[in-house]
């Protein structure tokens, strides 16, 4: 079957996972797979399944996919928004050079909504930034971000 096989299986949630303890040494030379845990992405939380009780090494192995898991989740969030801009770039040059009155009449007030919305938060968030940075002193500095 398959030749190094890891002590554990987490099968994706909403928000997490269901742990699974692999077992590949028994009897019947059969793969198992027990369900030990529920991880909680959002908070941390690790919930053994039934009345099982969890030993170090299935805690620390919960612990560190919850922080991989975590930290790729992380990247792909800024890949998006990167992409996002990306695919700005183009719609503005869809709009400029190819668009017909038509289409844009369809897609203007959603983009208009949906930019603005973005720029508001994007303006208060890079506020919050400077201000707990001390970095807001002057109102130069508070045009800039806006």
């Amino acid at each position: 079957m398959i030749g190094n096989i890891p002590g554990y299986y987490f099968r994706l949630r909403e928000n997490g996972a269901l742990v699974f303890r692999v077992e590949s040494e028994n009897r019947q030379r059969r793969l198992g797979m027990e369900p030990i845990a529920v991880a909680n992405l959002r908070n941390g939380e690790i919930k053994p399944q039934g009345e099982r009780k969890l030993t170090p090494e299935d805690n620390a192995a919960i612990r560190l996919w919850i922080e991989q898991r975590q930290a790729g989740q992380a990247q792909r969030e800024c890949d998006d928004a990167l992409r996002l801009a990306d695919q700005m770039n183009q719609i503005a040059h869809w709009a400029q050079t190819r668009a017909k009155d038509a289409q844009l009449e369809a897609v203007s007030e959603h983009l208009l909504l949906a930019m603005h919305d973005l720029r508001s938060v994007l303006v208060r968030k890079k506020g919050d930034r400077l201000l707990r940075q001390g970095g807001l002193a002057s109102e130069d500095a508070a045009q800039n971000a806006g």
